[in-house]
């Protein structure tokens, strides 16, 4: 791994995966389970060509090349500080040919990447719509966490132009969003094809949602076996300790 010099509040992070390693600031925004479930969630064809929107930390490619064979994959991020520490990331563990981290608006993407050429499109988007509120837009944590930057329907809209014909999008979001999700993938030619919730444990809500899509497929959506996280005695449930690579 090569020497990487650290900022102020940064940290660096073993993913306990192929021996890749992430930067972080905890100051800004570290990454949480729902971008590593997503990234466990998707299921990726050798040699694919990827596209991650608002990678932040570049959690999401990092983990699916640490267990896919892919090609490329970029990540788009438009917070130029945030992208610069997923770009030191990549470089630190020597994996510059494979990922690529873009510092520019995802709504702007089809410029520098080109439409209808990408094999996977996977996103894990600001969840919550900006209220009358106001929100600093200097803030790292709102800007992850609000639709600021861009909306849920930039995100699908985008990944339908990247997508080839056929091609995945995998999202991951909040169930009380799942109406205005299906709705715009259908007006942007992606077919819900398979839907999975995420229970905190047995017999709680759902709390994230794990959607796969695919362009200009016929319609069938198959809802699968939900994922709890936690046991009854506040363990992790198997399934999450296989997703993490953890062992009891």
């Amino acid at each position: 791994m090569n020497e990487v010099n650290l900022k102020p509040n940064e940290r660096i992070d073993d993913l306990q995966l192929k021996g890749l390693k992430i930067i972080q600031n905890p100051k800004w925004f570290c990454f949480g389970m729902d971008a590593v479930l997503l990234a466990n969630y998707c299921d990726i064809k050798p040699n694919s060509t990827v596209v991650d929107l608002g990678t932040g930390t570049g959690i999401i490619p990092l983990i699916i090349w640490g267990k896919n064979k892919v090609k490329k994959i970029y990540g788009i991020e438009i917070q130029q500080e945030v992208a610069e520490m997923a770009q030191r990331t990549v470089k630190m563990n020597k994996i510059v040919e494979y990922i690529e981290i873009l510092n520019i608006d995802l709504r702007n993407a089809l410029e520098t990447l080109g439409v209808n050429k990408y094999d996977v499109v996977t996103s894990n988007p600001p969840y919550k719509i900006v209220g009358a509120g106001k929100i600093n837009p200097e803030d790292k944590k709102a800007i992850s966490r609000h639709e600021i930057m861009c909306t849920l329907e930039d995100v699908i809209r985008v990944a339908s132009r990247l997508l080839k014909h056929n091609g995945r999008f995998f999202l991951v979001h909040r169930p009380d969003r799942i109406v205005d999700i299906m709705c715009l993938l259908r007006k942007y030619k992606l077919e819900p094809k398979a839907i999975r919730f995420v229970h905190p444990k047995v017999g709680k809500k759902p709390n994230l949602v794990l959607i796969k899509s695919i362009k200009a497929a016929k319609p069938e959506l198959k809802f699968q076996d939900p994922l709890y996280v936690y046991n009854d005695d506040g363990t992790y449930t198997d399934e999450i300790y296989e997703i993490y690579g953890m062992e009891k």
